[in-house]
């Protein structure tokens, strides 16, 4: 596989609790680093701009249903946005932790409880606040012949790497969901020191 190019290795029907898709597997070479992530996709979405998602793995939330973060909670409302507009299109990278991994991700839990910001955490572990870059979702949605998108998204890291990408977002939907006692602090950090876009913060 050449560097930054993506090949579809895999593609099956996905029914799911919202309905059904069909998931797709994706491998791509980003500065000799092997990127793996699959694309469910609903319905028709060539004839207008999908309503799309790049949703980042999180064991934690995403299975486990973890407090800490909102991820498991956006997930969901992406999946049931798209459903109940009978299309669009999910990618789920492997990017735990905001790509610091699964391991370091723990450490920095253990830091918060010491009272550090998730910012925080992840510098005093040697990382950058956010270590993800976006490539591999462009080169998926052109792969899946997307140039436009709806993007579901409260990062504009990801609106800028989709445009630089060749994409275009022609609108950013908000996908905010409601903070819980133990997840106030992490959303307002994102917030404060990640300049994510929230109307309701």
């Amino acid at each position: 596989m050449s560097p930054h190019s993506v090949e579809q290795v895999a593609s099956a029907d996905f029914p799911t609790l919202w309905g059904k898709f069909r998931i797709f597997g994706f491998q791509g070479n980003f500065a000799g680093r092997l990127e793996e992530a699959v694309a469910l996709v609903m319905g028709d979405i060539l004839s207008s701009p999908p309503l799309v998602r790049i949703h980042s793995q999180c064991l934690t939330g995403d299975v486990f249903g973890s407090l800490r973060c909102d991820c498991r909670q956006q997930l969901e409302m992406a999946l049931a946005m798209i459903a109940e507009r009978g299309a669009g299109v999910l990618i789920y990278e492997q990017q735990e932790g905001r790509g610091i991994g699964l391991m370091a991700k723990l450490k920095a839990y253990e830091l918060q409880d010491e009272g550090l910001d998730t910012v925080e955490a992840n510098e005093r572990l040697g990382f950058k606040a956010d270590q993800r870059e976006f490539a591999l979702p462009a080169k998926i949605l052109k792969a899946l012949g997307v140039s436009q998108v709806r993007l579901l998204s409260n990062n504009p890291d990801k609106v800028a790497a989709l445009e630089r990408g060749g994409i275009k977002v022609i609108e950013r939907v908000p996908c905010e969901v409601s903070a819980s006692a133990h997840s106030e602090d992490y959303l307002k950090t994102k917030k404060e020191k990640m300049g994510h876009l929230f109307s309701r913060r």
